[in-house]
């Protein structure tokens, strides 16, 4: 049962991090590694800050365990740009 859960971080967290970079437009300085960490760090991230509004997201299910990876990867990239000075030339 451990390892399911797991997997479907890296699943979810890939596919919200890669989804993320595509929208921050960071997707060609990432492979698919970073895109898993990314989107499992947005992860816990949006979790933190959704928990911070009173937002109950542990029984949200699949869709909103994404929705919570996308946000908080795109906050995430946001704020690296917003650290390293990187901008889209």
């Amino acid at each position: 049962m451990l390892s399911l859960s797991i997997i479907a971080w890296i699943i979810i967290g890939g596919l919200a991090g890669w989804i993320g970079s595509k929208l921050m437009g960071t997707d060609a300085q990432q492979g698919i590694l970073l895109n898993i960490v990314v989107g499992v760090i947005g992860g816990l991230l949006g979790g933190w800050i959704f928990g911070l509004f009173g937002v109950d997201v542990e029984s949200g299910g699949w869709i909103f365990s994404f929705i919570t990876c996308l946000v908080g990867a795109c906050i995430l990239l946001f704020l690296v740009k917003l650290v390293t000075g990187r901008s889209r030339v």
